[in-house]
């Protein structure tokens, strides 16, 4: 496929990013609507590539996560099916670690910020209960976390529902929200 077909295929694709603070179902979201819309979804990079770290991550290592998460992402849209892409998180996340670990973002990550689009992006809600990960920090900042997502979506004017609630319901709502925006 020739790089000129590549762009015009990008811009047929509805990004759908799937965000929020840790613990709250972004990845077995991801999987379940990439099924349910019969597409491909994009995992989230940070966590693999957190995985094989033997040591707190460092400025560089966000700046790999960045790069690391873009390129997935690129990779990935030409498989997507029915025009859905689903993402399991953005790029938006090394900006939210980085402010809070470092007290600033990579300026590779602030600028691509507002360039990176996506279509649509599900904030899924802390309602659900806490599930212990070795990759998981901050059990007891989730409301903190909440609120910085909804203020980093208002910042860009992102287009974003807030997706609540357990098991099937939630599910159901985030197709809800998505055929709203969609299929309407």
């Amino acid at each position: 496929m020739q790089e000129s077909e590549i762009e015009h295929l990008k811009s047929d694709i509805k990004k759908i990013a799937i965000v929020g603070p840790e613990s709250t179902g972004k990845s077995t979201m991801s999987a379940w609507l990439a099924e349910h819309y019969g597409t491909i979804w994009v995992p989230e990079y940070a966590r693999g590539y957190c995985e094989k770290l033997t040591a707190p991550p460092t400025w560089q290592d966000e700046i790999n996560m960045f790069y690391g998460q873009v390129a997935l992402e690129q990779e990935l849209i030409p498989m997507a099916g029915n025009g859905i892409l689903i993402c399991d998180t953005t790029f938006i996340t090394v900006k939210i670690w980085s402010d809070h670990i470092f007290g600033n973002s990579p300026k590779e990550v602030t600028d691509a910020l507002p360039l990176h689009k996506y279509d649509l992006y599900l904030l899924l809600d802390i309602d659900m209960p806490w599930q212990d990960d070795p990759l998981r920090d901050f059990p007891n900042l989730r409301e903190h976390f909440m609120d910085i997502w909804h203020r980093e979506l208002e910042a860009l004017n992102a287009n974003y529902v807030v997706i609540s609630g357990t098991g099937q319901r939630r599910y159901d709502r985030a197709v809800e929200a998505i055929d709203k925006c969609f299929f309407a």
